[in-house]
């Protein structure tokens, strides 16, 4: 079964052309390398990542985000809290996007910047990841607006996960 680090393992992995290591990979992403070592072999199992060959397969990687993430991994909005913006919230989106001041999502974090409702992340490491990467957290994003957006929201973040992973 797929947990929520396996999803922020492939998002920083997609594209990646550079050599890595597992203590590389670890250290960017907040995890351990143990951690990012299950990740990978979980995702091969599902068919999303090529053990062999060190490449995330993108377009499945796509598909699970587009249409399953919601049901696997519900994100559900809290209490207004302090933190990182997210979804519609976050590059690339805020500025697709119509968002009302009170419809804003935040990782709760203390180094945050903004005040919304409260989201989980995928992985409670993904806040600090997308702290030091930009592109992951462009990429996080686009997840957490396929976790939690309706239509509209979704169809503009499909169409840019695609962009991110170079699909199209």
């Amino acid at each position: 079964m797929l947990k929520g680090q396996d999803i922020l393992v492939l998002l920083k992995l997609a594209n990646r052309k550079l050599e890595w290591t597992f203590a590389d990979l670890a250290r960017e992403l907040g995890i351990s390398a143990s951690e990012v070592h299950a990740a990978l072999r979980r995702a091969a199992e599902a068919g999303l990542y090529d053990y062999e060959g060190r490449r995330v397969w993108r377009h499945a990687l796509w598909e699970l985000a587009v249409h399953g993430l919601r049901y696997v991994f519900p994100a559900r909005p809290g209490a207004r809290q302090r933190g990182i913006p997210t979804a519609h919230s976050a590059p690339p989106l805020r500025d697709m996007l119509l968002v009302e001041p009170h419809d804003v999502f935040v990782w709760p974090h203390p180094q945050g910047e903004a005040t919304g409702a409260a989201l989980a992340p995928i992985h409670p490491a993904a806040p600090d990841a997308a702290l030091r990467d930009p592109v992951l957290h462009r990429r996080l994003a686009l997840v957490d607006t396929l976790r939690t957006g309706g239509t509209t929201d979704r169809n503009v973040a499909r169409k840019g996960l695609e962009r991110e992973l170079g699909l199209c």
